[in-house]
C-alpha cells in the first residue's frame, strides 16, 4: 500500500464519521485555552502542544479539505502524511479520553469521543502504535490482549477456586449474571477475581463466568479498529444471550464499563437484551439490599476515581458509598470524584511502551494528591489504573499502597458464621 493511498485511506474514514455532532464540536472551538490548564499531560509539561485542543486539527483539517467555500473548490490545505504522523503521538501517546477538558470547555466539546474518531481514521491508515495494535490483534485472535485463552481461563479458574476453597463458575445453566474479566486481573492481578467471586456467593447471586464471551477489556475500541471493537463487543452479546443472563457485570476496569455500557449497544446495532453494571455499581445495589456486613477497614486512604467510571460513566457516588461504614479514616483527595486527576494510562496509553517516560510525570500529579490528603494509600476500582500506577509507583520510587476496593471489602467481609 503506498503512502498516497493510507492519506486518503484517513481522510476517506474522516469525512465518513464526521457527523454533524463532531463538525460542530470542531469548528465550535474558540482557542480560550482552558482545556490545558484540565489536562494532565500539559500539566505534567506545560508543553503546548499537549493542549487538548490540538486534538481537534486532524478531524478539522480533513473536514475542511472536503467541505466549505475552499473544500467544494478543491483548493483547501489537503491532509498529509507528515500530518498523520506528526498527529500519532497526540493522538495515541498523550490523551486517556478522560474527558476532563470537556469539563472546562466554554462550547463543551467532547475531545474524548473526536480523539476516538481521530484514532479510526490513523488506524485505518495503518498509523498506530504498533504495541496498542499488537493488543487488538491479540484480543482477536487469541481472546485477550495478554493471550487469556478460553482455555487458560479454565485453567486459572480451577487453580483459584482450589487454593481459595471458592466457587467460581464457568459456563453454568441458568445463572442471572454473567462476570466478565479483565485480562490484567486474571494474570496480574488474581486476588481481585477471587474478592469478586467471595462477594458475589456471600450475597447469594446466581452467577457465572462464559468461556465464549470473557473479556471486557475492548482494545479494538482504544487502538481506533472498528472491526475487532465489534467483534470483542458481540463476543460478551453473544454469550450473555446464550446463557439467557439478566445481568453483565463489568469488572475493575474504566474504559470496558463505558464500551459496554454506553456504546455496546451503537456498535452492534441493537439494543442489549441485558442490564450493564460496573462492579461497584452491582456490589453497591447488594450492599443497599442489605446482602454485606463489613469489619472496619482503620488505614488512613483515598480514593482514586477512574475517569470512565465516575466522570464519563456516572457511577462515582456508587463508590463512596461502598466505603461509608467500612472506611474509617477516609479522605478525599483535591479536586476529586468527577474532576479528579486521570492515572494517565487509560485510553490505551498504557500499553505503549514508548509512553512511559510522560505517564512518570502525570503520575507526579496524582502522588501529590495523595500526599496533600496525609495517607499513603490509595485505593481505587480500575485494574488498569492500578497498572498504570503501580509500574510508575516502581519507576519513580514512590513509596505509597495502591489498592482495590473490591479486595479490600472481600477481605473485610463478616461472614455468615462470623455473626
Amino acid at each position: 500500500m503506498t503512502d498516497q493511498v493510507n492519506v486518503q485511506a484517513a481522510v476517506d474514514k474522516f469525512v465518513g464519521l464526521v457527523g454533524r455532532p463532531l463538525a460542530t464540536w470542531a469548528e465550535s472551538c474558540v482557542r480560550c485555552g482552558l482545556c490545558a490548564e484540565a489536562c494532565h499531560f500539559y500539566q505534567a509539561t506545560k508543553d503546548p502542544k499537549y493542549t487538548p485542543a490540538w486534538k481537534l486539527q486532524p478531524i478539522l483539517k480533513a473536514h475542511r479539505s472536503k467541505t466549505g467555500f475552499l473544500g467544494l473548490l478543491g483548493i483547501a490545505p489537503k491532509v498529509t502524511e507528515a500530518d498523520l504522523t506528526e498527529w500519532e503521538e497526540l493522538i495515541f501517546d498523550t490523551c486517556n479520553m478522560c474527558g476532563r477538558c470537556t469539563l472546562v470547555c466554554p462550547m463543551g466539546i467532547d475531545i474524548a469521543s473526536i480523539t476516538g474518531a481521530t484514532r479510526q481514521a490513523l488506524a485505518s491508515a495503518g498509523i498506530g502504535p504498533a504495541d496498542l495494535f499488537a493488543a487488538a490483534e491479540n484480543s482477536r485472535d487469541r481472546g485477550s490482549p495478554l493471550g487469556l485463552t478460553p482455555e487458560k481461563l479454565e485453567d486459572r479458574l480451577e487453580w483459584l477456586a482450589d487454593d481459595n476453597e471458592i466457587d467460581l463458575p464457568l459456563d453454568k445453566e441458568g445463572a442471572e449474571v454473567l462476570l466478565t474479566v479483565s485480562s490484567i486481573e486474571m494474570m496480574k492481578y488474581p486476588d481481585s477475581i477471587v474478592s469478586m467471586g467471595k462477594l458475589l456467593n456471600h450475597a447469594g447471586v446466581n452467577w457465572t463466568f462464559s468461556s465464549k464471551g470473557y473479556e471486557s477489556t475492548n482494545f479494538g475500541y482504544l487502538s481506533g479498529k472498528s472491526d475487532i471493537a465489534k467483534t470483542m463487543t458481540l463476543r460478551i452479546v453473544e454469550a450473555a444471550e446464550a446463557l439467557k443472563v439478566k445481568t453483565v457485570i463489568i469488572p475493575e476496569c474504566g474504559h470496558a464499563y463505558g464500551v459496554m455500557r454506553w456504546q455496546a449497544a451503537n456498535v452492534i446495532g441493537r439494543p442489549l437484551p441485558f442490564e450493564v453494571f460496573h462492579i461497584t455499581e452491582y456490589l453497591a445495589k447488594l450492599k443497599r439490599e442489605g446482602k454485606f456486613e463489613f469489619k472496619p477497614f482503620d488505614e488512613p486512604c483515598t480514593y482514586h476515581d477512574p475517569c470512565q467510571i465516575s466522570r464519563r460513566g456516572g457511577a462515582t457516588e456508587d463508590a463512596r458509598y461502598l466505603l461509608e461504614g467500612l472506611m474509617t479514616d477516609f479522605r478525599e483527595m483535591t479536586p476529586t470524584a468527577n474532576s479528579n486527576w486521570c492515572c494517565g494510562g487509560g485510553g490505551g496509553v498504557q500499553a505503549i511502551a514508548r509512553s512511559a517516560p510522560i505517564r512518570y510525570k502525570v503520575f507526579k500529579i496524582k502522588t501529590d494528591q495523595v500526599a496533600e490528603t496525609g495517607t499513603d494509600t490509595l485505593v481505587s476500582a480500575c485494574a488498569n489504573c492500578r497498572l498504570t500506577m503501580d509500574e510508575a509507583k516502581a519507576a519513580t520510587k514512590w513509596g505509597g499502597k495502591l489498592e482495590s476496593i473490591v479486595e479490600i471489602m472481600a477481605s473485610h467481609l463478616i461472614e455468615k458464621d462470623d455473626d
